[in-house]
């Protein structure tokens, strides 16, 4: 039988267990990636690239001519079309040429096809660099968007440089057999630009739980349940055998049975087996964790006023979730968060543990979750 877990007398404040888990960590390094793969990876540094396009190129399919000599052609007074070249979309533009008539502006009814329109200089071109000049770059520490990549392939490119950390996640299965909270946080962690793996223990005694908390090939590791105080909960037991657990007990709601820890330079997040208590201490640690690993630019928050006061216990960081009502946040749930107020929620913040909330009124910084 185990060792039974207990928390601690005194919890560890948010703020100490995130600084604890950042010390001393050092970002991963930067790797080339196919398009295909870098997607929602963070860039890293990359080599500035030519202008695109890289020259002159028609816009619409049609006709290339220049401009100067269709000064003054209508439909009164046409011109033959002699020198023209058909172009289509994307094609170079012939030397010389600086427009392009779509068929529209040409009378093909007779035996000779004429020009019935004048252009100025440039209609239908689209000119070299028009989409980015020469010597344009994606900036480092932002999460690549399918935009993104579309940019790197019309560049040329087929690689892009990003920092990818490695995510191990290892699930303890609930003792009911629940599998909800694992299969959420394995869709979460996917998303974040992380090269995950996903393992499940065959028990929930500590010395099965140990073995799957491998560190070697990962940059950061999380489980998800037994990290509570119940009869079978044995995951901070399994990480002090495997290492050094940091703190148990975290000044946090929900969250309050999360642990941390590190495997020798690897720091390690125990969430709980609650979706609400799993997602709050990942969003307040393990998200951090990540963007210290990929240097990401820190997040963007939305400013808004809330509509509703946020009333907080002081000495514990509490997690709102709030929908956004016109300009204005509106409070869903704060501390305890059941799945309805998770599924109707537009954003989350944390309010600190040394704050009595937030009045009306006055806005407040949210992370968007839609």
């Amino acid at each position: 039988m185990n060792t039974a877990q207990r928390l601690p007398a005194s919890l560890t404040a948010l703020e100490a267990a995130l600084a604890a888990l950042l010390d001393d960590l050092e970002p991963v390094a930067a790797t080339d990636l196919p398009l295909r793969e870098a997607l929602g990876c963070v860039t890293a540094e990359m080599t500035p690239v030519g202008a695109h396009p890289p020259h002159n190129a028609a816009s619409v399919d049609g006709w290339a001519l220049r401009a100067s000599d269709l000064v003054g052609a209508s439909a009164y007074s046409p011109l033959p079309l002699t020198t023209a070249r058909w172009v289509e979309a994307g094609d170079p533009m012939p030397d010389g040429c600086d427009c392009v008539i779509d068929a529209d502006g040409i009378d093909q009814s007779g035996p000779i096809s004429q020009v019935v329109t004048d252009v100025p200089p440039g209609h239908g071109v689209r000119r070299r660099g028009a989409d980015f000049p020469d010597g344009f770059m994606i900036p480092p520490g932002f999460p690549l968007r399918p935009l993104d990549i579309l940019f790197a392939r019309a560049a040329g490119l087929e690689k892009m440089r990003v920092r990818r950390p490695r995510l191990r996640v290892v699930n303890v299965p609930a003792a009911n057999g629940d599998t909800g909270t694992a299969q959420l946080i394995h869709g979460v962690t996917r998303g974040a630009g992380a090269d995950v793996t996903f393992a499940t223990v065959k028990s929930r005694d500590a010395a099965s739980i140990a073995v799957e908390l491998e560190t070697t090939a990962c940059d950061l590791l999380v489980t998800i349940g037994g990290s509570g105080v119940g009869r079978t909960d044995a995951t901070v037991l399994a990480i002090g055998q495997r290492g050094e657990v940091i703190a148990h007990g975290l000044a946090l709601r929900p969250g309050t049975t999360s642990a941390i820890g590190r495997i020798k330079d690897t720091p390690v997040v125990a969430l709980s087996g609650s979706a609400a208590s799993a997602m709050a201490t990942w969003w307040t640690l393990g998200l951090p964790v990540l963007d210290r690993l990929s240097v990401r630019q820190p997040r963007e928050v939305t400013i808004l006023p809330l509509a509703r006061k946020l009333a907080s216990t002081v000495g514990i960081a509490e997690i709102a979730l709030l929908e956004k009502d016109n300009d204005s946040w509106m409070p869903l749930a704060l501390g305890d968060l059941p799945f309805q107020a998770i599924l109707k929620a537009s954003a989350w913040l944390a309010i600190p543990g040394n704050s009595e909330g937030f009045a009306a009124g006055p806005p407040v910084g949210a992370y968007m979750l839609k």
